[in-house]
């Protein structure tokens, strides 16, 4: 499926985000540079947008709409390393693309909070993971939230590109990004029924190209 047909079928199905159609593009192809040039991406929300940043890790690291069999070299190297185990790993594995939520670790987000501040979360995992042509995923229903700003402000000093997932008006957050999409919503429910089916629009679109 092209990326075009993708963003029709979004679209079809939900009428009032004609208005991101430009902008779910232009981070398609974001998420795309980044991803064929070993970038990876990292991902940040508070709550809903939290558990939002785990299920996206889960359609990328994985197959999502199409199968994605180890390559050729990938098949070779698994048979020569282990005779007893190799074969099968090749066949049940999948090829990957590299997504970190920056929600997961709860041991390491226990101790920026208790020895740093709970604002500083994000941002403390942003300056260690993040590394040239990687992208930060910012995703706030109301563009406010502090520790996902300072991500974001991070992300920017360090030189890595920053979408936001965002409500209407974007918040403080829009100022930030190099991409934002706001969604045609300000209640919090509202916004977040929006951005799943652009999550996995943009996933499956990164898939299509890549595999």
């Amino acid at each position: 499926m092209t990326q075009e047909a993708i963003l029709e079928k979004l679209i079809e199905r939900y009428p009032s985000l004609l208005s991101c159609k430009e902008t779910v593009r232009k981070s398609s192809q974001l998420l795309i540079q980044s991803f064929e040039d070993e970038g990876k991406l990292l991902i940040c929300g508070n709550g809903g947008s939290a558990s939002d940043s785990d299920h996206i890790v889960g359609e990328l690291m994985k197959s999502f709409s199409k199968k994605r069999p180890v390559t050729s070299e990938v098949k070779k190297r698994l048979q020569e390393s282990s005779e007893e185990r190799g074969a099968l790993l090749a066949t049940k594995l999948e090829m990957g693309l590299p997504a970190i939520s920056l929600n997961a670790h709860g041991g390491l987000i226990s101790a920026i909070s208790n020895d740093i501040g709970g604002d500083f979360v994000f941002a403390q995992q942003v300056l260690g993971y993040g590394k040239k042509n990687d992208v930060l995923l910012a995703i706030s229903t109301s563009g406010n939230s502090k520790n996902v700003i300072d991500a974001c402000i991070t992300a920017k000093a360090i030189g890595i590109k920053v979408i936001g997932l965002l409500g209407e008006t974007g918040g403080k957050i829009k100022e930030l990004c190099d991409v934002a999409i706001c969604v045609p919503a300000t209640n919090t429910a509202s916004v977040q029924e929006y951005h799943l089916p652009i999550y996995h629009a943009l996933c499956i679109m990164v898939e299509e190209t890549i595999f």
